[in-house]
């Protein structure tokens, strides 16, 4: 039996992070790294992906910078080759990449999304990203993951793709009225379905697949959607952006070893009530 210790050590291990220069792909990939493995940096926005990558290296971690466009299968399959040339395996692949409309300050001068109005363009680039995006890396990781005999995939959810949004918090008195939108609760929802679908096709063959669900991460959002936000909460508060590393530490290593096609929530008792 393995000591607590090694179930969460990944060194050795190969991890790849779509999205991995975002508010929580930053995270995941340092917590990756700080477990041990040689960490790949993915993420649409070179310049923020090489400067993690190299903030990594200079701490001592292995860390590779990979421009992607997750939305494309020739950049996802470039991005798949450069980390087989340069770490010669793949062992983990965290779907994180996403459209998220976001309500903090920087933001919320965005269109409404009301559905009656909502976009055909919005819609399809929601799902381009959301749930193509996970489908076309998925389908390049596993190759390399079968030829090595097993491998690990967790995909970020949303307590959205679980429950709908209460709408009521994003509106904001004297202003004109603002929602989230449905293809982030549509594809959210999917990418549920998609966890377990690939959880039961690579049954015997090594592969785990499980998604994590996490609720409002706080990043400087006025008080009122705070307040909002929070009284929704058991716990009474948003989440720290470095509240989910444990959880997604747990998917990604041996101690979640009997766990494939699950669903993790780390909500702060959102969905609980």
């Amino acid at each position: 039996m393995a000591k607590l210790p090694e179930l969460f050590d990944l060194s050795g291990r190969v991890a790849v992070v779509t999205g991995g220069a975002g508010l929580l792909g930053e995270q995941f990939c340092r917590t990756l790294a700080e477990a041990g493995a040689a960490v790949v940096v993915a993420d649409l926005d070179a310049n923020a992906a090489q400067q993690l990558a190299s903030q990594l290296e200079a701490d001592g971690f292995q860390a590779l910078a990979a421009l992607t466009d997750v939305t494309e299968p020739d950049s996802v399959q470039e991005m798949v080759a450069r980390t087989l040339e340069s770490y010669k395996r793949l062992d983990i692949l965290v779907n994180s990449a996403a459209l998220d409309p976001k309500f903090d300050p920087q933001h919320r001068s965005q269109a409404s999304n009301a559905f009656e109005d909502y976009a055909l363009e919005a819609w399809n680039a929601a799902m381009k990203v959301d749930l193509t995006g996970i489908f076309l890396c998925t389908q390049a990781a596993v190759h390399p993951m079968l030829e090595q005999g097993g491998g690990v995939i967790v995909n970020l959810c949303s307590i959205y793709g679980l429950v709908a949004p209460d709408q009521r918090i994003y509106q904001r008195e004297g202003q004109p009225p603002q929602f989230k939108p449905v293809s982030y609760a549509v594809t959210k929802a999917g990418v549920l379905g998609l966890t377990r679908y690939l959880a039961a096709y690579y049954a015997g063959k090594g592969i785990r697949v499980n998604a994590l669900t996490p609720g409002g991460v706080f990043n400087d959002h006025d008080d009122q959607f705070v307040q909002a936000y929070s009284a929704h909460t058991l716990l009474g508060r948003m989440a720290e952006k470095d509240e989910l590393n444990g959880a997604l530490l747990f998917l990604a290593s041996d101690a979640s070893k009997y766990m494939t096609g699950g669903n993790l929530i780390v909500d702060g008792g959102w969905t609980a009530w």
